[in-house]
């Protein structure tokens, strides 16, 4: 299975994150659209539907890869 660069698996929570916030705040059209771009963007990536699961998923993905490239220690 391909997965993202963790990279820009975090460019994208971060980003929904943030367009999360701002939209409970300030409903404006243009952060709904940009929420609902990113959404679309993480869930293409994640191969999922809903953003709630999209963040599950891109944040174990990073956590995985962060795993993989600090050596086990024993």
């Amino acid at each position: 299975m391909l997965t993202a660069s963790p990279s820009l698996l975090r460019e994208l929570i971060e980003r929904c994150e943030t367009l999360q916030r701002r939209l409970a705040t300030q409903h404006t059209a243009d952060i709904a659209r940009q929420l609902d771009n990113a959404t679309y963007t993480l869930c293409v990536i994640t191969g999922t539907r809903q953003l709630d699961t999209a963040l599950f998923v891109a944040r174990r993905q990073v956590a995985e890869a962060m795993r993989r490239q600090q050596p086990l220690r024993r």
